[in-house]
């Protein structure tokens, strides 16, 4: 079929011109092409010799014998040079192709076809270029035609596809690449044909002949053009990128795990609460490293027991303490426990066990992560058959197995592998590491509460003529323990002591300090001394208590270091190590006696922030009492103040903490307090809130401690207060006066009891005492009765003899009685004992049984 071919075939890239000669040698028919391609004009060119015409002089001879041998019927193919136009030199070479021809008349003639050398060598290089390329390039390359199929591949293509590269010539991309992916080249290849916009690293995924991993190109596609600039075809460049990709992933694996670990880093331990740490690394592990993970921990741990948490073979009991997941919110199934365990998932909190031929037991066992995988059959699964792999791995901490940690992931997910299982296990070393931190750290804080809690009264601490609220804030909740200290003492006589002191210092060695200094106040207390002896004594025991065991201070031994008399280095180090023991022991104290039949109060201050008393309808001001030195300085006598308390006023007594911060000045914290306890006309525990709820209490600079007591007295009726003469009639008189005043409070249980030992105590007063004799009688919790005398001696309790007559009195007393002792007054001393008051359970003591109950 006759048709019209397009611009751009080869004849337009090799430039082929023609002309012929006639049979006398001369140039009868000039093309075109030859006037355009040599530059010479047709009207130079016809009738002219071309070897006279074109050919250089020196080589004209060898020309005029091969047109000759033209003539003579002879092809020739060669390079002759020439020149453009008559006169010029020679400038160029052409390639020219005589073929023999014959004219009308039947005589010899000549065909030339001429090409131009340069672009024949252009079209030369370029073939070999191509060459080079399609055989010689590591990448693999095609070429397509319009209709998508293959015009020619290289060698490396067909390496790596199989077969010789003829075999792929007429394919498309169905016939070497899975279907999806073809569909995607064909689709690249149809937008490149018909946009000229090329298409670069596109992935494809497919198997090579003969493997069974998937392998992975980046293919590059561009358009190609021919010389008239239509499209011809499309090649493309593809590149093995399998092993980059696995780098790439690995690189990203690796990006992924430094960052899951730097966050672990940042996040897990930075509580202290075993549950929180558990529930921290499962946050940090799902979904970013696993799909499903659980944190199990040894029983015997979360108990705080001190032996290791964990048996030997792995088959203790565990609690599930977090679980997390990124596809469900149901915990992981695991497999069938011991005999008479329920099989099936472990919820958060449930104590369970896992059987000894288990992996989780056998990771637990041997302290070595395992990979347990997934099973699809309901025969015996160890998990769910959505999930396809776990990691059982052990938290080790200090050579001790805590629990176990598993990760999972879910079908879709790639496997563990040595990676992931190395990664797994730094996780749960660092869990473990901060779980068994704060197991520790909950071992000493529970030690620490049950002393500072032993050290503290209880709650609701009770006293004659008071009522009272306490609260103690520790200045940390990292240790809840603390110097500040509180203590309401109940003394003979229905009075009250009340103390608040603070320890100078911290912490644990704080509050043992606080506990020594606390024990011996309540120790004094009980002796009855006045409020100033308690401090001076007080202050007595705690420079002790900061000496170095051989009755030294340690300031005084410093003092003689430096004075360089004698003393060696090793006495230096003990100095300094027993250097801060010494400023534990520094503390103040505020020391007040109550008693509720004289609504008066006396206090007694060693650097102590003066107290707070607030009357009714009136605003809160600070007693004026002397503040002394420290408890430990030594060397200043303590002064006491007395004050009259009406019923309805509130006392506050309360350390710095409550006062002072580094956010305000001491001045404008007193006076906040004086403003919120003036506002403080509600129910005394309501009130006690109040001021701390308008107090800075939250700056965690220092422990505050808070007693506020509401002062009500003994009512009138509930005292009976006589004298007596220092006669022997008094006794009888003593007897009637105590009968009658119980008979008035209903007391008719006590009367017996009340009479013998009010007549033994007044008996004594008249043989061992002198001057006038007082009786008083106490009613509120319970009866107390006093004997006042003006003798400083004080009554001593002996043993009796079986032949004695006498000396059995006292002993009757505290047979009889609750309690009873005596202390000094200003004029002499006072003896006293108490009596229970009858709850109609308990029976009262016969006298009599107990009166022979001495012999």
């Amino acid at each position: 079929m006759w048709q019209s071919s397009r611009p751009g075939s080869i004849y337009d890239y090799i430039r082929v011109a023609s002309f012929s000669l006639g049979p006398d040698g001369r140039i009868d028919q000039w093309s075109e092409r030859a006037e355009d391609m040599l530059g010479i004009p047709a009207r130079y060119a016809l009738g002219k010799d071309p070897v006279e015409a074109f050919v250089p002089r020196e080589l004209r001879a060898t020309g005029r014998r091969k047109v000759s041998e033209i003539l003579d019927g002879r092809e020739w193919t060669g390079l002759v040079p020439y020149r453009r136009g008559e006169d010029a030199d020679a400038d160029g070479l052409a390639e020219i192709y005589v073929m023999p021809s014959r004219d009308e008349n039947g005589e010899r003639a000549a065909v030339c076809l001429v090409v131009d050398v340069r672009a024949l060598r252009g079209i030369e290089t370029d073939l070999a270029a191509s060459q080079a390329v399609f055989g010689q390039s590591p990448m693999g390359f095609t070429l397509f035609g319009t209709d998508l199929r293959l015009l020619r591949v290289n060698e490396r293509f067909a390496t790596v596809f199989g077969g010789p590269a003829s075999k792929y010539r007429g394919c498309g991309p169905h016939d070497f690449l899975p279907r999806s992916e073809a569909e995607r080249m064909t689709v690249a290849l149809r937008r490149v044909l018909d946009t000229g916009e090329p298409v670069t690293e596109m992935q494809l995924v497919g198997l090579a002949p003969g493997e069974e991993d998937r392998r992975r190109w980046s293919v590059s596609l561009y358009r190609l053009h021919g010389a008239s600039g239509r499209p011809i075809g499309v090649a493309a460049l593809a590149a093995d990128v399998t092993g980059r990709r696995r780098a790439e992933r690995e690189a990203a694996n690796a990006r992924r795990n430094l960052a899951l670990l730097n966050e672990a880093g940042a996040r897990i331990g930075n509580s202290l609460d075993l549950e929180t740490t558990a529930r921290t690394l499962l946050d940090v592990a799902v979904p970013q490293f696993c799909d499903l993970a659980s944190v199990d921990l040894y029983q015997g741990l979360l108990a705080g027991d001190e032996a290791p948490p964990g048996m030997s073979d792995g088959s203790a009991e565990l609690r599930r303490v977090a679980f997390a997941s990124a596809v469900s919110d149901a915990p992981l199934a695991t497999a069938p426990g011991v005999p008479g365990d329920a099989p099936g998932p472990v919820a958060v909190g449930a104590v369970h066990r896992y059987p000894f031929n288990s992996p989780c037991a056998g990771a637990l066992r041997t302290a070595h992560a395992q990979i347990i995988p997934g099973r699809d059959s309901d025969d015996g699964p160890e998990l769910g058959a959505v999930v396809h792999s776990t990691l059982a791995v052990p938290m080790v901490a200090r050579d001790t197995v805590v629990g176990l940690v598993q990760f999972s992931r879910t079908k879709g997910s790639e496997p563990f592998g040595e990676r992931d299982t190395a990664l797994a296990v730094e996780l749960a070393a660092r869990a473990a590491v901060c779980i068994d931190n704060a197991r520790l750290y909950r071992r000493e804080h529970e030690r620490a509460l049950i002393l500072q809690r032993s050290l503290l009264p209880p709650g609701d601490p009770e006293a004659a003529g008071l009522d009272i609220a306490c609260r103690y804030l520790p200045g940390t909740t990292a240790t809840e323990v603390g110097g500040d200290w509180f203590d309401v003492i109940e003394l003979p006589g229905h009075r009250t002591a009340l103390v608040v002191g603070d320890v100078m210092g911290r912490g644990l060695r704080a509050a043992v300090a606080m506990g020594e200094l606390r024990t011996a106040v309540r120790t004094l207390a009980l002796l009855d001394l006045e409020p100033a002896e308690v401090l001076s004594a007080l202050d007595e025991i705690a420079r002790g208590l900061g000496g170095d065991g051989d009755g030294r201070s340690s300031t005084a031994r410093s003092a003689r270091s430096r004075s360089g008399a004698g003393e060696g280095a090793g006495e230096a180090r003990r100095s300094a190590a027993t250097a801060d023991l010494s400023e534990v022991y520094l503390a103040t104290c505020v020391y007040a006696v109550y008693d509720p039949v004289t609504r008066r109060a006396t206090f007694a201050n060693a650097g102590h922030l003066p107290p707070a008393l607030v009357e009714d309808g009136e605003d809160a001001l600070l007693l004026d009492v002397p503040p002394g030195m420290p408890l430990g300085v030594g060397g200043e006598p303590f002064e006491e103040i007395e004050v009259e308390l009406p019923d309805g006023a509130l006392l506050a007594l309360y350390t710095d903490g409550l006062v002072e911060s580094r956010h305000h000045p001491l001045e404008e914290g007193l006076q906040a307090f004086r403003t919120a306890l003036s506002r403080a006309d509600r129910p005394l525990e309501d009130a006690c809130d109040q001021v701390l709820s308008a107090m800075d209490t939250s700056h965690g600079e220092d422990d505050i401690a808070l007693l506020m007591a509401r002062v009500h007295g003994l009512p009138k009726d509930a005292v009976g207060d006589w004298s007596l003469a220092p006669e022997a009639r008094s006794v009888a008189r003593a007897r009637e006066l105590a009968r009658d005043q119980l008979t008035d409070w209903g007391l008719q249980e006590l009367v017996d009891t009340t009479e013998l030992l009010v007549s033994e105590l007044v008996t004594n007063a008249l043989r061992h005492g002198h001057g006038e004799i007082r009786l008083r009688l106490l009613l509120d919790r319970t009866l107390v009765c006093e004997v006042w005398d003006a003798d400083l001696a004080q009554p001593r309790r002996r043993r009796a003899r079986d032949t004695d007559e006498g000396g059995r009195g006292l002993q009757l007393v505290g047979l009889l009685s609750q309690g009873w002792g005596s202390r000094r007054t200003p004029r002499g001393k006072t003896v006293w004992f108490e009596l229970a008051l009858p709850d109609g359970e308990s029976a009262a003591i016969d006298p009599a049984e107990a009166l022979l109950s001495l012999f």
